[in-house]
């Protein structure tokens, strides 16, 4: 699927892969569900992601996670003229070469949040998402610099890499697992 240029498109894309990314999970078995992850048998899995999540509740987190940061950007950037008065995206604590460890934190909260709270989670949070990204127009989603506090990017772009792009990353990675799963 190509990524998503405007409003329609995101919506579209994004509602499609949270789809899909819902039924895998429907349709895992128990011991799919209850295997840990192991990647350790794909040799070109060598992103910090493939070690960092060990189930499918991981997945989920890492995803809800992600919509917060994102449900935040526009909230707290309210009524911002300048990019000097900008709040980021991603925690002060953080940056793009740093958000690695971000996510690591994120898991570590939530080694005690059941799968069925992260789904709730999640499916609450993409519900959040969605009805954000309808509040805006094509114009501001996917103009460039449109907004002071998004820099160089559009918010569009923002919103495609927390939905139907996280949920692509996200259904690749169950697939992988059920893969490992089948073979014993």
């Amino acid at each position: 699927m190509p990524r998503p240029t405007n409003k329609t498109e995101l919506l579209n894309a994004s509602k499609e892969n949270y789809g899909k990314l819902l039924q895998m999970i429907d349709t895992m078995t128990e011991k799919e569900l209850n295997t840990p992850f192991d990647f350790s048998v794909y040799s070109g899995k060598k992103e910090a992601h493939w070690s960092r999540d060990k189930n499918v509740r991981d997945v989920l987190i890492h995803l809800y996670e992600w919509h917060k940061l994102l449900l935040n950007f526009p909230k707290n950037n309210a009524g911002v003229t300048d990019k000097k008065q900008s709040i980021a995206f991603l925690p002060p604590e953080y940056t793009w070469k740093t958000h690695g460890a971000m996510n690591v934190m994120f898991w570590n909260r939530h080694q005690e949040t059941s799968l069925e709270d992260a789904r709730e989670m999640f499916e609450k949070s993409h519900a959040q998402v969605m009805k954000l990204i309808g509040g805006y127009t094509n114009e501001e989603l996917f103009t460039p610099k449109y907004f002071p506090w998004t820099g160089t990017s559009s918010l569009g772009s923002f919103c495609v890499c927390n939905t139907s792009a996280h949920y692509d990353w996200a259904i690749k990675k169950l697939k992988a697992h059920k893969r490992k799963c089948a073979k014993g």
